[in-house]
Protein backbone atom coordinates (compact mmCIF):
# COMPACT_ATOMS: atom_id res chain seq x y z
CA UNK A 1 0.00 0.00 0.00
CA UNK A 2 1.12 3.33 -0.96
CA UNK A 3 1.29 5.88 1.78
CA UNK A 4 2.14 9.80 1.37
CA UNK A 5 5.78 10.53 1.23
CA UNK A 6 7.00 6.93 0.62
CA UNK A 7 8.11 5.30 -2.21
CA UNK A 8 5.86 3.04 -4.42
CA UNK A 9 6.69 -0.72 -3.30
CA UNK A 10 7.68 -2.46 -6.50
CA UNK A 11 4.95 -5.66 -6.67
CA UNK A 12 6.19 -9.08 -5.87
CA UNK A 13 8.56 -10.73 -8.29
CA UNK A 14 7.12 -14.42 -9.51
CA UNK A 15 9.57 -17.43 -10.08
CA UNK A 16 10.22 -18.11 -13.45
CA UNK A 17 8.26 -20.79 -14.96
CA UNK A 18 9.47 -24.18 -15.41
CA UNK A 19 9.17 -24.80 -19.40
CA UNK A 20 11.19 -27.66 -19.23
CA UNK A 21 9.85 -31.18 -20.77
CA UNK A 22 12.03 -33.45 -18.81
CA UNK A 23 10.05 -35.16 -15.82
CA UNK A 24 10.39 -34.51 -12.45
CA UNK A 25 12.22 -37.20 -9.37
CA UNK A 26 8.36 -37.72 -8.32
CA UNK A 27 6.79 -38.52 -11.86
CA UNK A 28 9.47 -40.26 -13.94
CA UNK A 29 10.24 -43.86 -13.86
CA UNK A 30 12.12 -45.27 -11.28
CA UNK A 31 16.52 -44.88 -12.59
CA UNK A 32 18.33 -46.44 -15.33
CA UNK A 33 14.82 -47.49 -17.66
CA UNK A 34 14.37 -46.29 -20.69
CA UNK A 35 10.70 -45.63 -21.42
CA UNK A 36 9.77 -46.78 -24.69
CA UNK A 37 6.62 -45.51 -26.55
CA UNK A 38 4.32 -47.98 -25.72
CA UNK A 39 5.17 -48.48 -22.18
CA UNK A 40 2.60 -46.48 -20.82
CA UNK A 41 -0.33 -48.61 -22.21
CA UNK A 42 1.09 -52.02 -21.56
CA UNK A 43 1.22 -50.67 -17.85
CA UNK A 44 -1.91 -49.35 -18.04
CA UNK A 45 -3.63 -52.46 -19.07
CA UNK A 46 -2.15 -54.31 -16.69
CA UNK A 47 -4.65 -52.40 -13.97
CA UNK A 48 -7.95 -53.86 -16.66
CA UNK A 49 -7.29 -57.06 -15.18
CA UNK A 50 -5.53 -59.16 -13.50
CA UNK A 51 -4.73 -62.00 -16.16
CA UNK A 52 -2.63 -59.55 -18.78
CA UNK A 53 -0.87 -58.30 -15.28
CA UNK A 54 0.28 -62.10 -14.89
CA UNK A 55 0.93 -62.41 -18.53
CA UNK A 56 3.31 -59.55 -18.48
CA UNK A 57 4.87 -60.57 -15.14
CA UNK A 58 5.50 -63.72 -17.14
CA UNK A 59 6.49 -62.92 -21.00
CA UNK A 60 9.74 -62.29 -21.70
CA UNK A 61 9.97 -58.82 -23.16
CA UNK A 62 7.52 -57.51 -20.80
CA UNK A 63 9.20 -58.66 -17.46
CA UNK A 64 12.62 -57.25 -18.38
CA UNK A 65 10.91 -53.97 -18.29
CA UNK A 66 10.29 -52.51 -14.66
CA UNK A 67 8.13 -50.27 -15.76
CA UNK A 68 5.87 -52.40 -16.96
CA UNK A 69 7.13 -55.01 -14.23
CA UNK A 70 6.36 -53.01 -11.42
CA UNK A 71 2.79 -51.62 -12.22
CA UNK A 72 2.12 -55.41 -13.01
CA UNK A 73 3.05 -56.69 -9.21
CA UNK A 74 1.02 -53.70 -8.20
CA UNK A 75 -1.76 -54.52 -9.87
CA UNK A 76 -1.52 -58.57 -8.83
CA UNK A 77 -1.06 -57.27 -5.06
CA UNK A 78 -4.04 -54.64 -5.49
CA UNK A 79 -6.17 -57.52 -6.49
CA UNK A 80 -5.47 -59.39 -3.72
CA UNK A 81 -5.81 -56.82 -1.26
CA UNK A 82 -9.21 -56.16 -3.17
CA UNK A 83 -10.10 -60.04 -2.31
CA UNK A 84 -9.07 -59.00 1.18
CA UNK A 85 -10.94 -56.45 1.72
CA UNK A 86 -14.08 -57.89 0.45
CA UNK A 87 -14.15 -60.38 2.73
CA UNK A 88 -13.92 -58.09 5.65
CA UNK A 89 -16.03 -56.09 4.15
CA UNK A 90 -18.71 -59.39 4.21
CA UNK A 91 -18.41 -60.12 7.78
CA UNK A 92 -18.81 -56.12 8.54
CA UNK A 93 -22.09 -56.51 6.56
CA UNK A 94 -23.06 -60.10 8.18
CA UNK A 95 -22.36 -57.39 11.79
CA UNK A 96 -23.84 -54.44 10.88
CA UNK A 97 -26.86 -56.47 9.66
CA UNK A 98 -27.89 -57.43 13.20
CA UNK A 99 -28.65 -53.91 14.56
CA UNK A 100 -32.19 -54.24 14.13
CA UNK A 101 -33.54 -50.83 12.52
CA UNK A 102 -30.63 -49.06 10.50
CA UNK A 103 -28.19 -52.42 10.45
CA UNK A 104 -28.67 -52.46 6.63
CA UNK A 105 -28.58 -49.18 5.57
CA UNK A 106 -25.05 -48.49 7.47
CA UNK A 107 -24.03 -52.02 5.63
CA UNK A 108 -25.22 -51.06 2.31
CA UNK A 109 -23.21 -47.72 3.46
CA UNK A 110 -20.11 -49.10 4.37
CA UNK A 111 -19.92 -51.24 1.27
CA UNK A 112 -20.66 -48.76 -1.25
CA UNK A 113 -17.84 -46.26 0.38
CA UNK A 114 -15.29 -48.75 0.17
CA UNK A 115 -16.47 -50.17 -3.70
CA UNK A 116 -16.46 -46.40 -4.58
CA UNK A 117 -13.27 -45.59 -2.82
CA UNK A 118 -11.90 -48.77 -4.58
CA UNK A 119 -12.69 -47.58 -8.01
CA UNK A 120 -11.08 -44.21 -7.22
CA UNK A 121 -7.98 -45.75 -6.39
CA UNK A 122 -8.04 -47.79 -9.81
CA UNK A 123 -8.76 -45.02 -11.81
CA UNK A 124 -5.87 -42.99 -10.52
CA UNK A 125 -3.25 -45.78 -10.57
CA UNK A 126 -4.91 -46.43 -14.35
CA UNK A 127 -4.32 -42.83 -15.03
CA UNK A 128 -0.56 -42.79 -13.34
CA UNK A 129 0.40 -45.75 -15.86
CA UNK A 130 -0.85 -43.75 -18.44
CA UNK A 131 1.12 -40.37 -17.84
CA UNK A 132 4.02 -42.95 -17.69
CA UNK A 133 4.65 -42.31 -13.83
CA UNK A 134 5.07 -44.69 -10.75
CA UNK A 135 2.14 -43.84 -8.11
CA UNK A 136 3.63 -46.26 -5.35
CA UNK A 137 0.82 -47.23 -3.17
CA UNK A 138 1.93 -46.98 1.08
CA UNK A 139 2.82 -50.99 1.35
CA UNK A 140 1.33 -52.67 -2.23
CA UNK A 141 4.03 -50.19 -3.82
CA UNK A 142 6.83 -51.39 -1.99
CA UNK A 143 6.31 -55.05 -2.20
CA UNK A 144 6.16 -54.30 -5.84
CA UNK A 145 9.04 -52.28 -6.17
CA UNK A 146 11.07 -55.62 -4.82
CA UNK A 147 9.41 -57.91 -7.14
Amino acid sequence: MWVPGQEAAKPPTRPPAITSAEPTAESAPPAGIPMRRGDNLIAASAYVAVVPAIVFVLVEPFKRNRFVRFHSFQSIFLAGATILIAIAMRILYSLLALIPALGFLLAWLATGVTLLGLVILWLVLLVKALQGQTFKLPFIGNLAEKA
